[in-house]
């Protein structure tokens, strides 16, 4: 690592949490690495949620599933989103799954010859994203794929407010169970519960979980997790500025007194938003505010004394929850880490000690981090 700005993934932390989905829930497990990992890098996590138990992966493109199975992935393989009918040659070819999502989609997959496609039926029961609405509809395209030749093998939705609407859930689960059993087919996986669901509905049709962000250990309503993602960076300098200047652009701090600056190598091109100004970052035992808007590859924070270059600054992990950074930045987990971008390396860990790292845009100029 040549820029010592770094993001900390616990792959013994995303083990257990998998584990956890898979008792807590009685159900397969489908580790759900859309995203690039959501961020944290997709093979690594997946490989870590597979040792675990997980059942199968998803993704959520055709672009994200070719990823995988060209980096040697051979097992069950689901595409969530959308995907165009062109590609189902392809996707046969490589065993990945895809949602049928509409009568218009199934008409055009129809076209293209369905022999041999994995097929999962979307119903929409009220995220109203992607998915059949009305049950005659699902059982005129599960008909229609299976007599071309299509492996019709789940069938699933997607629930809205299963962290903050317990009511509006049960609603959504009915309406999928009255789908489930109007399509009359035995489909091989059932599922409708994403992380939080997966965790705290119960029901005895599903018989698998998507289980996404509830891998890093992040979750509104069940304490049982461990976090596994940490970000952190270096300071490189450290200067005292006198009373009355300016910091950083639009000189929106100025110095009361004389102050202590550290600059550290992280901006929002790293994912650091510009929203993180007034935040605060751990560093040597010390909350210290950033000063001055976050640049693009640079940010500044305020000492409360002269700190050593090469000090190491967590913006989050176990002094600053990614849950308490999202609610000051009035958004969600998700959104942050995946946020993150690929100029910031990677480094996974197991027993407390790094094993690997990496760096995806090095990776993609070929060079050698070493």
């Amino acid at each position: 690592m040549h820029r010592k700005t770094w993001m900390e993934v616990d792959l013994d932390a995303i083990e257990e949490n998998i584990r956890t989905a898979a008792r807590e829930s009685g159900k397969d497990v489908i580790a759900v690495v859309k995203a690039d990992g959501y961020g944290t890098g997709d093979l690594a996590v997946a490989e870590s949620a597979l040792a675990a138990g997980a059942k199968m992966l998803a993704v959520s493109s055709v672009e994200e599933a070719l990823i995988l199975r060209t980096r040697g992935y051979e097992g069950p393989l689901l595409i969530l989103g959308h995907t165009d009918a062109e590609d189902i040659p392809l996707l046969i070819q490589k065993r990945i799954a895809v949602p049928a999502y509409s009568a218009s989609w199934t008409d055009r997959a129809l076209r293209q010859g369905c022999r041999g496609l994995l097929v999962h039926i979307k119903v929409d029961t009220g995220m109203n994203r992607i998915g059949f609405r009305e049950n005659r509809e699902i059982r005129e395209a599960v008909s229609r794929l299976k007599e071309a030749g299509a492996e019709v093998e789940g069938i699933f939705t997607h629930f809205a407010c299963a962290d903050t609407d317990p009511a509006f859930t049960a609603a959504q689960y009915e309406r999928f169970a009255s789908a489930v059993q109007a399509a009359d087919h035995p489909f091989r996986w059932i599922h409708c519960d994403n992380s939080e669901a997966s965790l705290l509905f119960r029901d005895d049709l599903s018989n698998a979980c998507r289980f996404g962000i509830g891998i890093y250990g992040f979750s509104e309503g069940y304490r049982g997790l461990r976090h596994a993602v940490s970000l952190y960076s270096t300071v490189f300098l450290v200067k005292q500025i006198p009373a009355g200047e300016t910091i950083g652009y639009g000189a929106t701090y100025r110095t009361e007194e004389p102050e202590w600056i550290a600059t550290i190598p992280i901006g929002y091109a790293d994912g650091l938003i510009r929203k993180n100004q007034g935040r605060k970052v751990y560093i040597n035992g010390e909350y210290v505010p950033i000063v001055g808007r976050v640049c693009m590859d640079q940010t500044m924070i305020r000492l409360p004394y002269r700190m050593e270059e090469g000090s190491v600054a967590e913006i989050f992990g176990p002094h600053i929850s990614l849950e308490e950074m999202a609610e000051d930045l009035e958004t969600i987990t998700y959104e942050i880490i995946s946020l993150i971008s690929g100029r910031v390396t990677r480094v996974y860990r197991r027993n407390g000690k790094p094993v690997s790292e990496f760096n995806a845009r090095m990776s993609e100029a070929g060079v050698c981090s070493e």
